[in-house]
């Protein structure tokens, strides 16, 4: 079960990654960004180039500083990737609606059209079939505890992560730009009176949700390997986590990437069935829209000052 009870969190704060791009979004628009598993699509790839024309079948094996280097300037060159993808989606598909006060609906309608133009042109471009991604580092075992293994995988997720979620909440509560982004999500027009300029703070937002996005596609690469569609399951899980941590709250999409996980991957070692995983996770997003609509944590970006 401790070992289930890892895959678990460790999967979670995968989640809380990407669940921060859709956190961020619906807390300055109201709106969920359903091109953002294409975001995590590309950091994959750029992730998949990176280390493919560096290290190519050259498996790093014992040295610390090597390693380390991969690690950082694939999560760095991920991350733009999907900061840079992020940034063009507002720009293209969401700001032009803005201006012309579109009803809610048109941003679906745009966003979901974005995803399947960025769905279909990595088909196009990179292939059908899932590709293996060159290794950064030697995947071996470092510690047991009561039956459960965690692995260097794991423990560079954990590092990375805590890393760039602590970085995220320092952003939005402590930094000028962290103020202008709660200040739009409280109200648009005020803050537009006060000086704040609404459409680079929203491409900012965008950004922050990119940028994390596309580190959680890379982490997601050199574990799975890169395919056209590879973001459409973890983006489906991280809305989860979302929704289950409050919709529009930082942490609450941090804490519910993390919770998601463990409920999901937990009760497996009762189950037996790796497959329930999925069923399990949309069971969680029925209940908290039945009996807690509002999440765990339940507050809105602009309110958590």
């Amino acid at each position: 079960m401790f070992n289930y009870l890892i895959q678990g969190i460790f999967a979670g704060l995968i989640f809380s990654l990407l669940a921060l791009g859709y956190t961020l979004v619906y807390g300055v628009l109201r709106l969920i960004n359903f091109a953002h598993s294409e975001v995590l699509m590309t950091g994959g790839f750029a992730g998949y180039f990176y280390l493919h024309y560096t290290i190519g079948q050259h498996l790093v094996n014992g040295n610390i500083g090597e390693t380390l280097f991969y690690i950082v300037t694939g999560v760095l060159i991920s991350g733009v990737a999907g900061t840079i993808v992020a940034v063009v989606i507002e720009r293209f598909a969401y700001r032009p609606l803005r201006r012309r006060n579109a009803p809610k609906l048109a941003y679906l309608i745009s966003a979901i059209g974005a995803s399947y133009f960025l769905l279909n042109l990595a088909g196009k471009e990179f292939g059908r079939y899932p590709t293996a991604t060159s290794q950064p580092f030697d995947n071996h075992v470092v510690v047991t505890l009561w039956g459960g293994q965690i692995t260097m995988y794991d423990l560079v997720i954990l590092a990375a992560s805590l890393v760039l979620l602590l970085t995220i909440d320092w952003i939005v509560s402590r930094t000028k730009m962290g103020r202008a982004i709660r200040a739009v999500a409280q109200d648009v027009e005020t803050a537009s009176l006060m000086g704040v300029n609404v459409n680079r703070t929203i491409a900012s937002t965008f950004a922050l949700g990119g940028f994390m996005g596309g580190v959680a596609g890379f982490f997601v690469a050199i574990n799975q390997g890169v395919a056209y569609d590879m973001g459409f399951k973890p983006a489906l899980f991280a809305f989860t986590a979302a929704v289950l941590g409050g919709i529009g709250n930082v942490r609450g999409a941090m804490i519910g990437g993390v919770v998601l996980g463990i409920v999901m991957f937990t009760p497996i070692y009762w189950l037996g069935q790796p497959w329930l995983e999925e069923i399990i996770a949309f069971s969680v997003l029925v209940l908290i829209l039945l009996f807690r609509p509002t999440g765990l944590l339940g507050e809105r970006l602009g309110r958590t000052a």
